[in-house]
């Protein structure tokens, strides 16, 4: 492709945008969204609509759309698009799951991209997943074969992958968030992936004067007192809104900064309630001078100092979204059980936008100009 021409993109289980954010901020344009959550759709459409885009966000079951007939929509031709992007679900093969793999059918989505690549061949791919994928097993019960056979579709379709284990951290994110990031080119494939940008504290005498990682307390430090629930009954437009129960407050009432409830135990018996040694992440209160633990789809972390939950725009904060993001949908207790995602877990289950926006970006130089030219 030659320099000035419009780099495009299309997102697969793009959630509540966070992946699309990073990429957007690479300088691709997002031609088009598949979501199945109706709150993310929501939360799409509305960052859409007020950054005057005209990306299309498609609501459903990706296994119902036909690759043909969206290239057709879009007004594009095979072999034009130039990055397939996505984060397919991860449960079937997160480590603090069941992992059941392929067994689960939302281990079979990850095998969508090979679907749509097949038909659209995008110039690139770049896919976000948990580290489990590396290890899931197969159908056989081969360890890795889930993954092996992923590679070995896409080199079929004459993708050449290469793959890596990253730290958000390392990229400027206020959390110790691991992933696996996956880049497919087409053959032959001189994509590098980008050095971090940040290092731990102890390491950065030794990383050439790179700064520290980000912290809790510089990401929310300056939010000041969010909207209470029993002042409002309606959500703010950035949503910094505390929906904690009094009892949630009373139970991480003596907890300190860093530290979780199950570990304070000479804090009463009914506060720890049947909370055990291994349960960490439940009633964890952030620290202010470190990154954030990985922000989950299930439990809501505690402020540093406040006893609350943090709010969905401090998660976004952590996550690294910019403020001009909104979100739409609920905010839920950290009890609560809900179908569709509420403003928590959307965050928690989506990509840290520097991160995307970092690796995006080194795959844009390659498509803008490919070390065999060597321009």
């Amino acid at each position: 492709m030659t320099k000035g021409k419009k780099i495009t993109a299309i997102s697969l289980f793009s959630g509540a945008g966070g992946m699309d954010v990073g990429v957007r901020q690479a300088g691709f344009d997002i031609l088009a969204c598949f979501e199945l959550d109706k709150h993310c759709c929501e939360t799409l459409r509305e960052n859409i609509k007020r950054e005057k885009r005209n990306t299309v966000v498609y609501e459903g079951d990706i296994k119902s759309y036909s690759p043909d007939f969206i290239l057709k929509e879009l007004g594009y031709q095979v072999g034009e698009i130039n990055l397939l992007f996505g984060g397919p679900p991860c449960q079937a093969f997160s480590q603090i799951g069941k992992q059941q793999s392929i067994l689960d059918e939302r281990g079979e989505l990850l095998f969508q991209m090979i679907r749509f690549a097949n038909v659209i061949q995008p110039q690139a791919i770049m896919i976000e997943q948990v580290k489990g994928l590396l290890t899931a097993k197969d159908l056989a019960g081969n360890r890795g074969g889930v993954f092996k056979q992923f590679i070995s579709d896409l080199e079929e379709l004459d993708y050449e992958a290469k793959w890596r284990v990253m730290m958000a951290a390392d990229y400027g994110v206020p959390q110790l968030r691991e992933r696996v990031l996956i880049v497919a080119i087409k053959k032959p494939n001189d994509f590098q992936f980008p050095k971090p940008t940040h290092a731990k504290l102890s390491d950065t005498r030794d990383l050439f004067g790179l700064p520290p990682y980000k912290t809790v307390g510089e990401a929310i430090n300056d939010l000041g007192k969010p909207v209470m629930k029993t002042d409002i009954s309606v959500v703010p437009d950035d949503s910094h809104y505390d929906v904690t129960p009094d009892r949630d407050r009373e139970r991480i009432h003596g907890v300190p900064e860093g530290k979780c409830l199950s570990s304070q135990t000479h804090l009463p018996k009914e506060q720890i309630g049947r909370l055990t040694k291994k349960d960490t992440t439940k009633y964890l209160r952030l620290d202010r001078n470190r990154p954030s633990n990985t922000l989950r789809g299930g439990e809501i972390f505690y402020h540093p100092i406040e006893d609350r939950y943090l709010t969905p725009r401090e998660y976004m904060r952590i996550h690294g979204y910019p403020d001009s993001y909104v979100l739409r949908g609920p905010i839920r207790r950290r009890t609560g059980s809900v179908r569709d995602l509420d403003q928590h877990r959307q965050v928690g289950n989506s990509v840290p936008p520097p991160l995307a926006k970092a690796v995006a970006s080194k795959i844009k130089e390659i498509l803008l100009c490919p070390k065999s030219l060597n321009c």
